[in-house]
């Protein structure tokens, strides 16, 4: 390593030229450059490695060192001037941990038994899963992976229950030792482990499992079988597949057999799962009701103020470019474990309340910028749509039934902790799965090339599909709209087929107002999204959050509404209707455009006439109109409101004098909608009421 050209110094071939004489090179004397230069420009560096990975590398480790340290002291070709004589290695200075350089929590350290967990083939496959899915088809940036996610939410995951551990410690009349060493390495496991289910593009494929599982209820017949369906549909197939992975890799470990009884197993399966700590009758079996608390580090279904959603926040604004106002640091401080309605809960101090909005905000920005962009959302379900075509040719796509791997669980979970000895060729189920599950582990985000480049006739037509993506010959947003008058539904799916039947609806209308344009409702599709500021859909996102004051730490309360910011909306959860056009007609796709824009102002429409007594030329018109050239006409002298408050101007581009027209009126002459000199209007705009 160095600088330079090996054996001479930086500038030893670098000419320079005076201000004096700008034309005249030369090279600089030793006295014209700083004296405080290194006395080499070059070094060599040796490492020597111990090759052997079994179990006996930790405890040659010490002796190799203090050998190496003493060979180089004596050996004439290394630089061992100046240094200080290393001293007897201590036998219990191994470090117990390993430091990660983070980019958004910079150095963190994390155990030697999550460090053996990261270090199997089922965690490093999460290097090749990004955490956003497509988003990096928008955002560039977005490439980051499930594996530094989940390295952030085990080092959160360990902050938050050290904080709380330090708090507890603070309060001398507790003598009770509510937190234990075995329960801050469940708890981290995990939120380590957390992520190790999901599929190739994250979130993507429990949409391609979704979709899967709806395509076989339609296609299958009888009660039992949708009801079944049913089930396995509202399931979170990941989270199963996660903890199933992390039993694997403890079958295959013997400290962490040796650490872990069939109690950690099922706290660590609960927490990754999520427990319901506000649930009357106490749901959990993997520790009491005393640690409820303990359940809302990692996934809080209370409140939604985890640390899975403090480090996806910090870290998917890092990677995509967009602000972030919310700091996890000031929540993080002020934890503290508080007595809610005789149960344990992580409450806040007060004066972070405001943070917690802040919080959610966040929330609310991501999902509307990113998560849910339209092109992001259009160009995933291209990609869903090519993996259901390909699964016939390629099976190890098709996502493992949930039913399955949980009768799994119970084996595994049996078989770590000696309550049975069978083997995994003891059950031919269980065989097979583990022979879909080695397939599963070795699925990536690599399938979207794998299918891309493929030759395959059978994979043809998801080849085209994801050319589609690759080339952006993709549907086109029409337009996108709030839906406030949503006739009490909040369901998703309803209200994308009342969107649908309404947008079907103003282009028939359209069609009819516009003889000489044809629009086909075949060529378009609806979407509905929602938009929360909040956990729960429709809440203050402070409902169910509890804080503390400094004066009283034990004494857990809800803050009042002065407290907080009087600039908080008055509703938390939005929901955002789409209109995308599927066809490559940039004509239609103007037209289309114009309709959307009609539909979206109340399907607002005048007839216009250039004569008065509604004489002459007429013209029907649905949107604004700067100039009336632009709409075939060149000035009105009469009209016909049929819908929707418009207002007509005596110049171009809405200069001179308005007038403001009703729905439902007929105005005669320009004197009857308020000209006093009977001039005629040139242009006209559609208003709101």
């Amino acid at each position: 390593m160095g600088f330079g050209e090996v054996g001479k110094e930086p500038i030893d071939n670098v000419h320079f030229y005076s201000k004096n004489e700008p034309n005249k090179a030369f090279k600089l004397e030793k006295y014209q450059v700083s004296s405080l230069k290194p006395k080499r420009f070059h070094e060599y560096l040796l490492r020597v490695y111990y090759n052997k990975t079994d179990g006996s590398y930790q405890k040659i480790q010490q002796k190799a060192e203090k050998r190496f340290h003493e060979w180089c002291e004596n050996n004439e070709f290394i630089d061992s001037e100046e240094e200080e004589c290393v001293g007897e290695l201590s036998q219990n200075n191994q470090s117990s941990v390993k430091i990660f350089n983070d980019p958004i929590h910079g150095q963190i350290e994390l155990p030697h038994l999550l460090v053996k967990i990261i270090d199997t083939p089922q965690f490093q496959r999460l290097r090749y899963i990004k955490q956003l899915g497509g988003a990096y088809l928008v955002y560039p940036g977005a490439t980051h992976t499930r594996f530094e996610h989940s390295l952030g939410m085990a080092y959160l995951a360990g902050r938050m229950i050290k904080v709380l551990q330090q708090q507890q410690k603070a309060l001398e009349k507790i003598k009770r030792v509510l937190i234990d060493e075995k329960d801050v390495l469940c708890v981290q496991i995990a939120a380590l482990c957390y992520n190790l289910g999901h599929g190739p593009f994250s979130h993507l494929y429990e949409k391609l499992h979704r979709e899967a599982l709806k395509r076989e209820a339609c296609s299958s017949s009888g009660d039992g079988q949708q009801q079944a369906q049913s089930e396995e549909f509202r399931s979170e197939m990941w989270k199963v597949a996660s903890f199933w992975m992390f039993l694997d890799i403890v079958e295959k470990n013997d400290e962490l057999k040796q650490k872990l009884n069939e109690k950690d197993l099922c706290f660590i399966k609960e927490l990754i799962e999520g427990v319901d700590t506000a649930d009357p009758q106490w749901p959990a079996t993997g520790r009491s009701e005393n640690k409820a608390f303990l359940y809302e580090i990692v996934i809080n279904k209370w409140n939604g103020i985890d640390v899975h959603r403090w480090d996806y926040f910090a870290r998917d604004c890092h990677h995509l470019g967009i602000p972030n106002s919310f700091d996890h640091q000031r929540l993080l401080e002020s934890a503290r474990v508080c007595k809610v309605n005789g149960r344990n809960h992580i409450c806040f101090r007060d004066k972070v309340a405001d943070n917690v909005y802040d919080m959610f905000r966040t929330q609310y920005t991501l999902y509307s910028q990113a998560y849910q962009h339209k092109i992001g959302n259009i160009s995933q379900k291209k990609i869903i749509d090519a993996l259901l075509e390909a699964r016939d040719k390629l099976p190890k796509i098709s996502p493992i039934a949930v039913s399955k791997l949980q009768d799994d669980i119970e084996r595994k979970i049996q078989r770590i902790t000696g309550v049975s000895s069978h083997t995994h060729e003891d059950d031919e189920n269980s065989t097979k799965l583990n022979r879909e599950m080695r397939e599963f582990a070795k699925l990536t985000d690599h399938i979207f090339e794998e299918i891309l480049y493929s030759s395959d006739v059978g994979l043809e037509g998801a080849r085209k599909k994801l050319e589609d993506v690759v080339k952006r010959r993709l549907p086109k947003c029409v337009g996108e709209t709030r839906l406030i008058n949503r006739d009490n539904l909040d369901n998703k799916k309803a209200l994308n087929q009342t969107l649908q039947n309404k947008w079907n609806k103003a282009v028939d209308e359209w069609n009819k107002l516009h003889p000489a344009v044809f629009l086909d409702k075949k060529d378009f599709s609806t979407e509905v999204i929602q938009l929360d500021c909040t956990h729960s859909t429709g809440k203050n996102p402070i409902d169910n959050v509890y804080f503390y004051r400094k004066w009283n730490l034990t004494e857990a309360f809800k803050i009042k509404k002065y407290e907080v910011s009087s600039l908080l909306p008055e509703e938390f959860t939005e929901y955002v209707g789409r209109v995308y056009y599927t066809n490559n007609s940039e004509e239609e796709e103007k037209d289309a455009k114009e309709c959307f824009g009609w539909w979206r102002r109340d399907k607002c429409n005048i007839l216009v006439y250039d004569q008065e007594e509604f004489r002459g030329n007429e013209r029907l018109i649905t949107g604004d109109c700067p100039s009336l050239d632009d709409c075939g006409i060149k000035e009105v002298q009469s009209c016909k409101v049929r819908r929707g408050f418009w207002k007509l101007f005596e110049g171009h581009n809405y200069n001179e004098a308005e007038f403001l027209l009703e729905p439902g009126k007929e105005y005669h002459t320009p004197t009857e909608w308020g000209s006093l000199s009977n001039a005629s209007a040139r242009s006209l705009k559609h208003v709101r009421k």
